[in-house]
């Protein structure tokens, strides 16, 4: 089956750049598959490289593979399939240490487009991205040039234009204090060796005791999901982590008293 003969669904009918594919990315439960093909793609990977002519294969926010041939498979997986014929992909969240030569183990890469990632990739027309820095000069310069911007598998734009249903940014500043009446995470914390004890009260308060001595932090908190943000009087920020029935913060373990 040629790329062609793929295509055809979501090329008829429709305008813009692969909009037929767009409709069914946004409309996807994370379950199909979704294939960039016939693309440049600058893994920035210093195993992978750069791949010509290359597929990038992900399922919802995991990136799957990367390189030629993957496009063989696409029929029998059901994929929705993105022709990027004359374009080129690069990472979206682009590592400047690496950029500059600044990590010393393939390891210690970040954001590289390759397969275990999260797929956060650009993709611009090949004369728009001789490099990924030119690539992301042409996002934030002439984002009308922009064919996709995908984060975590995504569209956040498509064809220049916002991607249907695309995440925002919050507000900036720091928001109100919320109202946590009934929230499991208020009440007293204490870390496993009963230094720490962390206060957490339904105003959106803290008040920290360490080694006996009250009042030695306290301030302002937010909770986002399993993410607590503080905000300290002194005007620092800080954070923890609820994992299960704890709380991870500075290196302490804490347990509601």
């Amino acid at each position: 089956m040629s790329i062609t003969d793929l295509n055809t669904t979501y090329a008829a009918g429709t305008t813009g750049w692969n909009a037929r594919a767009l409709d069914e990315i946004v409309s996807n439960d994370g379950g199909r598959p979704v294939l960039f093909t016939n693309a440049r793609i600058l893994t920035m990977d210093p195993l992978i490289g750069t791949v010509t002519g290359a597929d990038l294969l992900f399922v919802g926010s995991l990136l799957v593979g990367v390189g030629p041939g993957i496009i063989t498979a696409a029929g029998d997986d059901n994929a929705i399939v993105v022709d990027c014929t004359g374009m080129t992909i690069t990472p979206a969240v682009v590592d400047t240490a690496a950029l500059a030569g600044g990590r010393a183990h393939r390891s210690e890469f970040l954001a590289t487009l390759t397969p275990g990632n999260s797929p956060d990739f650009l993709v611009v027309p090949d004369e728009d991205a001789i490099d990924v820095p030119a690539a992301l000069a042409t996002l934030f310069t002439r984002p009308q040039q922009v064919r996709a911007l995908v984060a975590a598998g995504r569209p956040v734009l498509w064809d220049g234009a916002d991607a249907p249903g695309r995440a925002t940014a919050p507000e900036a500043g720091v928001p109100a204090a919320p109202d946590l009446t009934g929230s499991p995470h208020v009440g007293v914390w204490i870390d496993v060796k009963d230094f720490l004890h962390q206060e957490l009260t339904a105003d959106g308060r803290y008040d920290e005791t360490r080694g006996g001595r009250p009042h030695a932090y306290q301030g302002r908190y937010w909770i986002d999901g399993d993410r607590i943000d503080y905000l300290d009087d002194l005007g620092f920020w800080a954070y923890g982590e609820f994992t299960g029935d704890e709380l991870h913060h500075a290196g302490y373990v804490m347990k509601l008293g």
